[in-house]
């Protein structure tokens, strides 16, 4: 390994601009129109409609205007009718064995005609049996590692890679196994611009790609068109490589490669390429089966990201849940979100956050001067904002914040309600793929001379925010839905709604029932009250208490049918009206009610048990709602009187005996 580099604000804005040139050079070779093929093959263009062979590689010139049915054996033949690209066909053709392969849907028809490999032709059973070994790894560093192992042992390359693109684009080593003598790349960092992005997306159109010999001169193709087209070998085996690319592979060692692309989702994410220091190729044959092995590599890592993914969004989902349950009570927002034994700082990792709502502004760590952040507009509280270099992205802030590189800000609410995440500088290194200063290049477009690791010390930036940026922006969507929930509970216990459980509130339940017995409909009312309730306000608090009543508030409404009213009359009281049903029936669902209590109740890692009792009482027209109420009271401390945890009718207890309902 190399000395580290500290590189100037200067150094790397060069290093930076050049490396957009080279994106935009690289981007513009005609890479899929080159015009010559590798002399190992040959090609042929042969017209739709008449047969005739129009394009030919000027090794078979002489078959330019003629017709090539019947220049082979019966294979030869099927081959031109029936053959696909997927599928290479083994024919003899003009004295020689070739692999035919057919690429239908070109127009011309591009034929390609490999020669066999003597020796190699059983090769690729062994893929079959890495197809095997791999298929049980769920780790992905060992999926990869283990995958180019066994490549470089079927193929017998020097150098097997595999690549991994992350989502701005540049490359790493992720697996490199090799020959003893090599230099090692695993590990190492590399430019987008070394796998531009015309060649990334052919990847996706044709899975492999092989270069024979960087010093093989290549055949031209030559054509009795008139005038000459572009001929797109994109789809091809055979087609050439941009004198850059050749370059780029002397100057790395590499006389020959082949590479198979990784794709997931119909995105390139990866590629293991072979390496050799002399000349080399593999069959066709090997090379599909090859394709294969990296099809199964990359189903198997897309399963081992989704299930990582799931895994951490549910953690993640519940971490919000935790800080965000409070906020649906009566405490503060700012305290809840702020102040609290977890913060947003257990969501999202950073050295501070301010919170501002509702025009006060709350604060948590180590973070600038609010007012000067939120002065002015400097910081908006409408618009989303993510970085973790604010010197770059965002300079007019950066003067601001001098002791600030990461920021992210989180919109909460139209009147500029925001929070805002802030990281400071973390300086770190990344192990680069040859130097990446314009010293090691002849010219700025050139290829690097040399590729020995050269490390780069990053400043100026915050850690990255990953993942814990959409964290962020979840977490702000969980306050907003939190706080137009809360707002809505608050408007309706002014009218029908218990704040704290959501269920109906005292002065609706005497409104319906005054229905109810004015229309003479049928129904019983189940009144239940929490036995030493007071206990777990007194123990654990009435913030644990209002979560506990908020639970059972939930769980009455789940036990209770769709027609049933259930109602928090206060404190820990509640009534279930049961409309249609008589007293059986009322004395049932009062049952489950009491069941549904006895559940234990997790509240920030407390387990909370508690029971309750439930009296029952038929309504009877010529009662008066309060009347009815009392009666079902009397009746749920009769309960109480014999035990607790029990049901009673009346002054009668329902139960396995005539006598007993607990």
């Amino acid at each position: 390994m190399t000395d580290a580099h500290t590189l100037s604000a200067d150094d790397q804005d060069d290093r930076l601009l050049g490396e957009l040139q080279r994106a935009r050079e690289c981007a513009a070779e005609p890479i899929r129109t080159i015009g010559r093929i590798q002399s190992h093959g040959t090609v042929f263009g042969i017209d739709d409609v008449t047969g005739i062979v129009v394009m030919a590689s000027e090794d078979a010139s002489q078959w330019l205007g003629r017709d090539l049915r019947g220049a082979g054996d019966a294979q030869f033949d099927w081959a031109l009718t029936q053959g696909l690209a997927i599928d290479p066909v083994r024919v003899e053709f003009d004295g020689g064995t070739f692999d035919m392969i057919v690429h239908r849907g070109t127009s011309p028809l591009i034929v390609e005609l490999e020669p066999v490999i003597a020796g190699l032709d059983y090769v690729r059973t062994g893929v079959v049996g890495a197809i095997q070994r791999l298929a049980s790894i769920t780790d992905p560093d060992e999926l990869r590692q283990t995958a180019a192992r066994e490549i470089k042992r079927v193929t017998g390359y020097d150098r097997v890679m595999c690549y991994h693109f992350h989502d701005d684009g540049h490359g790493q080593v992720v697996a490199d196994e090799r020959e003893p003598d090599m230099e090692p790349y695993f590990g190492l960092h590399f430019p987008a611009s070394d796998i531009p992005s015309q060649a990334r997306a052919l990847y996706l159109e044709k899975r492999s790609r092989v270069i024979a010999d960087t010093d093989d001169p290549g055949l031209a193709l030559e054509t009795i068109l008139d005038p000459a087209p572009e001929f797109d070998l994109g789809p091809s085996e055979l087609r050439a490589s941009s004198p850059h690319h050749l370059q780029f592979m002397r100057n790395m060692g590499q006389v020959s490669t082949v590479s198979f692309a990784i794709v997931s989702d119909d995105r390139l994410v990866g590629m293991f390429t072979c390496a050799h220091r002399s000349p080399r190729r593999i069959p066709v044959l090997l090379r599909r089966a090859l394709e294969v092995l990296a099809s199964q590599v990359a189903s198997q890592l897309l399963a081992a990201e989704q299930i990582r993914s799931l895994r951490r969004q549910l953690e993640a989902r519940q971490r919000r849940a935790a800080i965000t349950a409070p906020l649906y009570g009566r405490r503060d927002a700012g305290d809840v979100l702020m102040s609290g034994e977890r913060t947003v700082l257990d969501i999202v990792p950073a050295d501070g956050a301010i919170l501002r709502l509702n025009r006060v502004i709350h604060t948590v760590g180590l973070v600038p001067d609010p007012e000067l952040v939120l002065a002015d507009g400097n910081v908006s509280g409408h618009t989303p904002l993510i970085t973790e270099s604010l010197t770059a992205d965002h300079p007019d802030l950066a003067r601001l914040m001098p002791q600030v590189a990461g920021m992210l800000a989180v919109p909460l609410g139209p009147e500029g309600d925001c929070l805002l995440f802030f990281r400071g500088e973390v300086a770190r290194s990344v192990d680069w793929l040859g130097d990446q200063r314009p010293s090691n290049r002849d010219q700025p477009l050139s290829p690097r001379r040399s590729f020995s690791a050269w490390r780069e010390e990053v400043r100026g930036k915050s850690l990255p925010w990953a993942e814990h940026g959409q964290d962020a922006f979840e977490l702000g969507e969980d306050i907003r839905v939190a706080l137009a929930s809360r707002a809505q509970a608050e408007l309706a216990e002014l009218a029908w709604r218990d704040s704290l459980t959501g269920l109906h509130n005292r002065r609706f339940l005497d409104d319906r029932l005054a229905d109810l017995l004015r229309d003479a409909t049928r129904a019983a009312v189940v009144f239940l009250d929490l036995d030493d309730f007071k206990i777990i306000n007194d123990t654990h608090g009435h913030e644990t208490g209002d979560s506990v009543l908020a639970t059972i508030g939930k769980r009455l409404a789940s036990v209770s049918r769709g027609t049933d009213v259930v109602a928090r009359l206060g404190g820990d009281e509640f009534v279930i009206v049961c409309v249609g049903a008589g007293a059986e029936d009322a004395a049932a669902i009062a049952r489950r009610a009491i069941g549904a209590i006895a559940e234990p109740i997790a509240v920030e890692g407390v387990l909370v048990g508690l029971a309750g009792s439930a009296g029952v009482v038929v309504v009877e027209p010529g009662l008066s709602a309060s009347e009815v109420l009392s009666a079902a009271d009397a009746a749920m401390y009769e309960a109480k009187r014999s035990g607790g945890g029990r049901v009673s009718l009346g002054g009668l207890r329902l139960g396995n005996d005539p006598q007993s309902a607990g």
